[in-house]
């Protein structure tokens, strides 16, 4: 069997839909966040690997995780990981938590109904925010604008790749139910171009996700680390493209990914909301009468 580092795809942290510890996050910041997601990265492509089976997936996963915890120190992704950990004094939960995700992966290819999705989506995504705010010292407060962004980039990431998830893995992330209301099949998703009934199901879909990204508007004003929250509000502006363009576009057979100049323009657009928002607040507090 292919040891971890073997079942890496090659994609990296700057190949990712979203920012992965930008350059505006703060130096001090970036090596726990880079150690975390080149674990992460790791299970996930043994997850989706093509080649191998179930159970040896699982065995790797099962690996990475006793490297983790310390019973092993086979897999340098793992070890490093255990190390940036051990030195900000943290838990090994929200990694803990994805590979539960990535298990799931492995052995669950299809979702009921949008809480069966978005109980996934406890798991395979907001660890990742939580772990990011934890490394930052950021209130716990915030967790829920955090969960609210994380599931949402998820389940645009399901939507963008609804097609090849079929195809390669029989994976759907669309929940059965969401298939059902509309007439649409699971099958369509093997198709060249989406059926009607299917666009109407991703659609409806892609609205409960922009109902999502309202509810974690508010996210960067909870958050007390400047260059952080200016990183959230550019995610959450791109996610809002995104979305924009699940809801007009059919993902089967047009690009639903912002290519370079779409992730500079919505990303400075988003930098911009996220810096007048901060100002905002520094002029409110300024006026606030003493005492009040």
């Amino acid at each position: 069997m292919i040891t971890p580092t073997e079942a890496r795809s090659g994609k990296g942290h700057r190949d990712e839909n979203f920012p992965v510890a930008s350059r505006l996050i703060h130096p001090r910041h970036r090596a726990p966040i880079l150690a975390f997601y080149d674990f992460v990265r790791t299970a996930d492509d043994i997850a989706d690997h093509s080649r191998l089976e179930p159970q040896e997936k699982l065995a790797l996963l099962g690996r990475l995780e006793a490297g983790l915890l310390g019973t092993s120190d086979a897999d340098p992704v793992a070890v490093a990981l255990r190390w940036q950990l051990a030195q900000r004094r943290l838990a090994p939960r929200h990694a803990q938590d994805l590979l539960a995700a990535f298990r799931m992966d492995v052995t669950k290819l299809r979702y009921g109904d949008w809480d069966d999705l978005i109980g996934y989506c406890i798991y395979s995504a907001m660890p990742v925010g939580r772990f990011v705010l934890d490394v930052h010292g950021e209130s716990r407060a915030a967790w829920r604008f955090n969960d609210a962004l994380c599931a949402a980039l998820q389940i645009i990431n399901h939507l963008q790749d609804c097609g090849s998830d079929y195809r390669k893995l029989d994976r759907v992330y669309v929940p059965l139910d969401a298939f059902a209301a509309t007439g649409a099949t699971v099958e369509m998703l093997g198709l060249d171009h989406a059926s009607p009934a299917l666009l109407r199901c991703i659609r409806a879909l892609a609205g409960r996700t922009g109902r999502l990204l309202n509810e974690s508007r508010p996210f960067s004003a909870h958050i007390v680390d400047v260059r952080l929250a200016l990183e959230v509000s550019v995610i959450q502006a791109l996610a809002e493209r995104l979305v924009g363009l699940l809801r007009s576009r059919d993902p089967l057979s047009q690009r639903v990914h912002l290519g370079a100049a779409g992730v500079a323009g919505f990303g400075l657009l988003g930098l911009i909301s996220g810096m007048s928002r901060r100002i905002g607040r520094v002029f409110a507090a300024d006026r606030k009468p003493q005492g009040a």
